[in-house]
């Protein structure tokens, strides 16, 4: 087998260049657009996501809010508050941090909020639009991986591709990205059978399980892309991805590190559908 030069796809990078062009096109607008980002309960982790995601969005221009409710708020009080925002005109786009408390159906809570402010595009009418092919407001971690793809190879067309994972978050949506991008596509999960073989002939493979090391030498062709959205804290307390990195490295065409692939573009992709549902609201 040949030796390649694997390229590290740099997410920070793009991020980065993104929310400079958003801040750019911010400051042009005659008001700034307004994130409400809700958050129910103490749960440690996020509440270090939702103070990041508030971070960065004033970082670019636009107001975000923290709403941090009490654990024991009622299911009909919270869908309340949510109808609340939705008439607010000063709120463009409107985002839940999950998991909601076991109390509260998240189906429910998501279905509130309105499709024209669902910065996270998970409300059925923008899930349903996307797998008709006419998307509005994608979820941020597809759209996050369709863009760091397409950063290593621009044209899609007729490649095969294997999506490991089913999540409404990632691994549905990104199957219809793909679908989209005219590839062949595969869709495996946690029941499916062999699934390194399944994975042997992909150009492509996304994996989105939560699973540290599952993608290991054996599953990759040579020159393959991996886009790994796994983020796992090892026994040793340290970050690490569905993919065995530096196995790949050499094999695989292209891969994503873990930090500093995936998550900094999907903070960019939910201030650009901040940005995307402010002017939609014009």
């Amino acid at each position: 087998m040949s030796q390649i030069n694997t390229q590290i796809i740099d997410g920070k990078k793009m991020a980065l260049q993104i929310e400079n062009d958003l801040a750019t096109e911010i400051a042009t607008f005659k008001t700034k657009p307004g994130m409400a980002v809700i958050l129910v309960g103490d749960n440690p982790a996020s509440i270090i996501y939702v103070n990041h995601k508030k971070k960065a969005a004033e970082k670019i221009g636009i107001n975000a809010q923290i709403f941090h409710l009490s654990p024991v708020m009622t299911q009909d009080a919270l869908i309340s508050f949510i109808k609340e925002l939705n008439n607010n005109p000063e709120i463009h786009g409107i985002i839940v941090q999950l998991p909601l408390p076991k109390h509260i159906s998240e189906d429910a809570v998501l279905d509130t909020i309105h499709p024209d402010k669902d910065i996270d595009g998970l409300h059925p009418i923008n899930m349903g639009n996307l797998f008709i092919g006419r998307p509005n407001l994608v979820p941020c971690t597809p759209l996050a991986c369709q863009l760091l793809l397409k950063s290593v190879c621009p044209d899609l067309v007729g490649k095969n591709a294997v999506v490991i994972g089913r999540s409404r978050l990632v691994g549905k949506p990104m199957t219809q990205l793909l679908l989209s991008e005219q590839c062949t596509v595969t869709q495996a999960h946690s029941k499916t059978v062999h699934l390194a073989e399944v994975c042997q002939n992909a150009d492509i493979i996304i994996s989105a399980t939560g699973s540290a090391g599952l993608i290991q030498k054996s599953f990759v062709k040579e020159g393959a892309i991996l886009i790994d959205v796994g983020i796992i804290r090892n026994a040793d307390k340290k970050i690490v991805g569905d993919v065995v990195f530096e196995d790949m490295i050499g094999l695989a065409g292209a891969v994503t590190p873990v930090p500093g692939g995936v998550g900094p573009m999907t903070v960019a992709m939910l201030l650009a559908n901040v940005v995307k549902a402010y002017k939609k609201q014009l």
